[in-house]
């Protein structure tokens, strides 16, 4: 299972100790959640502070934008030398021409769904896609509660991915566990976003690990 720890449940008083505990563990990518207050309830940070992620970094960065017209920031999100930028279906009037602003820039095209999308929105898109992330909380804020409908739709994609000989990874972000992250193992996922359950765990190079290997 690729493991991708969510830095917004980071200590942002001690940022680079808890990059580097990172690059140290069996994570797979750093999740850069960018919130703009107006996509999403909340604002987190912006390129400053990525730019300072991305020099600590040792593992590929995949940038999560929930903000509108993401398609502006294609340039500066590649700048940073990211593998994914996923945008949100719902802030994209013109989705296939983002997705592939997103590959010409020499990125993996990623495009996340909001637990009220359904996956079925994708059919015409699966295939010039490199990434699905579904959200199974409502995004805005860390710490919520998992979504149980998420495991249904991990299995519908999954079997739309594998309908339309797709080669698009499964990831999922939203009060992702041990418990959690096992049944979306089994739905078809391929890749999981975890903060809270890493951050406040007592050993999170030991929960990275758990995760990977579920």
């Amino acid at each position: 299972m690729i493991v991708s720890p969510s830095l917004l449940s980071a200590d942002f008083g001690n940022l680079q100790r808890d990059i580097e505990m990172l690059n140290a563990s069996e994570a797979d990518w750093f999740h850069l959640d960018v919130m703009d207050g107006v996509f999403v309830p909340n604002i987190s940070f912006g390129f400053p502070v990525m730019e300072a992620m991305a020099k600590a970094a040792k593992k590929p960065l995949d940038v999560h934008l929930m903000i509108v017209e993401p398609q502006k920031f294609v340039s500066q999100v590649a700048a940073l030398g990211a593998k994914i930028m996923n945008v949100h279906y719902e802030a994209c009037v013109h989705l296939h021409r983002v997705v592939q602003q997103i590959k010409d820039a020499g990125m993996m095209a990623g495009v996340t769904l909001n637990p009220h999308t359904p996956v079925c929105l994708l059919e015409d898109i699966i295939k010039d896609l490199d990434l699905v992330m579904l959200m199974s909380v409502n995004p805005g804020f860390g710490g919520q509660k998992f979504i149980e409908n998420s495991l249904q739709k991990t299995r519908q994609l999954r079997e739309l991915i594998d309908r339309k000989a797709s080669k698009a990874l499964i990831e999922v972000d939203g009060g992702v566990n041990r418990i959690a992250g096992k049944q979306l193992k089994e739905a078809g996922a391929d890749a999981l976003v975890a903060g809270s359950a890493i951050f406040k765990s007592s050993d999170p190079v030991s929960e990275v690990a758990a995760l990977k290997y579920l």
